[in-house]
């Protein structure tokens, strides 16, 4: 494992790895755990926009109802971390940042400006079966917080279906563009985090 994560420093450099997929996927488990390892720091879209919304009685509906935030919105709060003093020289872990189908392109260009080109874009692959089997076990344990997004099966399905229509058209720009990782995640936590490294390892090898 340490060989690998090695190999995956060396290429990615001060460069990006975007995730992406269906709500209970393991996006931030997997990212925070990544960027622990690989010395970057860690951005996730939906933790940043929560905590904007106590401000921003608009936001914190659209969140509410397990809708996207506007693009006007997402670009107001989430594009300014690209160029951050603070975050310059290291690599970044992105958790599904530019959701909605055309801020990849901001993504892309605002990244790459900042020295922080988009270099792998994971895609955790989960059923929506399994998703709201996910969410059952987790109003069980009570593991997430209080997140207003997670109140209701309504809002979940909901969720899903944003991702679908907004999120998937996303991932085929990054499919078109030869970026895209896809990881069979439904097993275990250790396993599909494994598996994202030796996929990663692979994706090097073939550029």
């Amino acid at each position: 494992m340490e060989e690998k994560i090695e190999k995956i420093k060396e290429w990615l450099g001060t460069g990006s790895i975007n995730i992406f997929g269906l709500p209970y996927s393991g996006k931030d488990t997997v990212g925070l755990r990544l960027a622990e390892l690989l010395g970057a720091k860690f951005l996730s879209s939906g933790l940043i926009l929560r905590a904007s919304e106590k401000d921003d009685k608009e936001l914190a509906k659209e969140l509410a109802a397990g809708n996207l935030a506007p693009t006007d919105t997402f670009r107001r709060i989430i594009m300014p971390y690209f160029s951050r003093n603070d975050l310059a020289e290291f690599p970044l872990v992105l958790s599904s940042v530019g959701r909605w189908e055309g801020e990849e392109y901001d993504i892309m260009d605002s990244a790459a400006k900042a020295n922080h080109n988009i270099k792998a874009v994971i895609l955790l692959n989960i059923s929506e079966e399994e998703a709201k089997k996910r969410w059952e076990a987790a109003r069980v344990l009570g593991d997430r917080g209080e997140r207003s997004d997670d109140k209701e099966k309504s809002i979940l399905d909901n969720r899903i279906k944003e991702f679908i229509e907004k999120t998937m058209p996303v991932i085929e720009t990054y499919r078109k563009r030869g970026l895209l990782v896809p990881i069979h995640a439904t097993g275990e936590r250790e396993a599909v985090f494994e598996l994202v490294i030796d996929e990663l390892c692979k994706y090097i090898d073939q550029q």
